[in-house]
This record gives structure tokens, sequence and C-alpha cells, in this order.
């Protein structure tokens, strides 16, 4: 079943505000917040920008371990070791619970293996599509649903993504959650492989 999500787009500077502001003009449901994690309120559902080890211990991942406490960050390690044999690939994600009222799942969603540069790559659109994909198969078989989540700017940190990049894949990822085809066939994939790729006319994305 297709839930309809009150998406929160969260970022300490204007300028990222600005990109997301511009990228994801017209799209439904979505709220720009200038903030840090630390301040954010209630939500059904944190995203946070992780690497496929599950080592919380810097940037935005340290804040969530901050609120939710170290057992959290061995539930995740636990979960990629017993359930991806050690590594959680880009492209894949999971939905953990908090034990935390006020924001009661996680998705674990890496945007790098390891920290470090992910310029002109489709990671933050892999990324964020992984999130989506991961929300809506919880929404399918669980009833606690997840109606309300909150992204950081995917590669905007460590990656060194440019801004308006890093939110055009993430504003892509969205328009592709909400718009499912009715068909399979080249002609589609080749419009979904440019929306991707390309910037108007530009190819901003090598693969």
């Amino acid at each position: 079943m297709f839930i309809p999500l009150q998406l929160q787009l969260i970022h300490p500077f204007e300028e990222m505000g600005e990109a997301f502001r511009e990228r994801f003009e017209g799209l439904p449901n979505v709220e720009i917040i200038q903030s840090r994690f630390e301040e954010l309120g209630p939500h059904d559902c944190f995203v946070t920008a992780a690497n496929s080890f599950g080592m919380m211990t810097a940037g935005i991942d340290a804040a969530v371990v901050a609120r939710f406490g170290e057992d959290l960050m061995k539930r995740v390690q636990f979960r990629i070791m017993d359930e991806y044999l050690g590594e959680l690939p880009i492209g894949t994600a999971f939905i953990i619970e908090t034990n935390d009222d006020a924001i009661p799942f996680l998705c674990h969603a890496p945007t790098m293996r390891v920290p470090g540069s992910i310029e002109g790559s489709d990671k933050v659109y892999n990324a964020t599509w992984a999130s989506f994909l991961a929300i809506y198969h919880h929404n399918l078989q669980s009833d606690r649903r997840i109606e309300s989540v909150a992204f950081p700017a995917f590669g905007a940190g460590f990656g060194g993504v440019g801004y308006s990049e890093a939110a055009r894949q993430m504003s892509v990822a969205y328009q592709h959650y909400l718009n499912p085809p009715h068909r399979l066939d080249w002609e589609w994939a080749a419009h979904r492989g440019k929306a991707i790729r390309y910037d108007g006319n530009q190819q901003v994305v090598n693969r």
C-alpha cells in the first residue's frame, strides 16, 4: 500500500535550505527546516546518512547515537552482520526501532562504503531511493506505519557533493517515489536513467 509521506529536509546552513527549496519546488508534503538533528521535533522516522559498516561515530551519525544510545549502533551493526554478511551495500537500507516515542524509527541508509568523496556519482540518489523503498516495505508489513520522515542533506558533508547537486538527486528520488511506473520497458528505463544522470541537458553524474 502506497502511503504519502510528510517529508522534512533538514540542514543547519541556509545555503542548503535554498538548494532544497529550488530542487523540491512544486513537490507535495515537503517542509524545509534550518536545523540540526538535535533540535528536531517529533516525527516517525529519521534517515541517517550512513556508511556500509554501521560505524556511527562522526557527523550526524554521532548525534543520532548521542540521542538514542550506543545500543542503537550495536543493533545496527549486528543487523548488518546478520543480514548483509558485514557490509550493507550502497543502494540498500533498513528500518530499525529506536525505543524513543518521539522518533520511533531510524532508517540506516549508506551513502558511502567508508567516509570519502562521492562527488560525480549517483550515490546520493541511490541512498535516498533505498530509504524510500525501506519505508515503503515497512509500511506494507507493519501496523506502526511511518508517515513523517526527516532527511539530512545526503552527501553534502564528508561526501563532498555540492548543495545543489545533493538536493537534485534527492528530489529525483522523491519524484520517482511519488510516480511509480505502470509498465516497464526500455523507453521508461532510459527516461529514468537520464533523470538521475542529467541536470537539464548537462550530464552531472558519471556512471
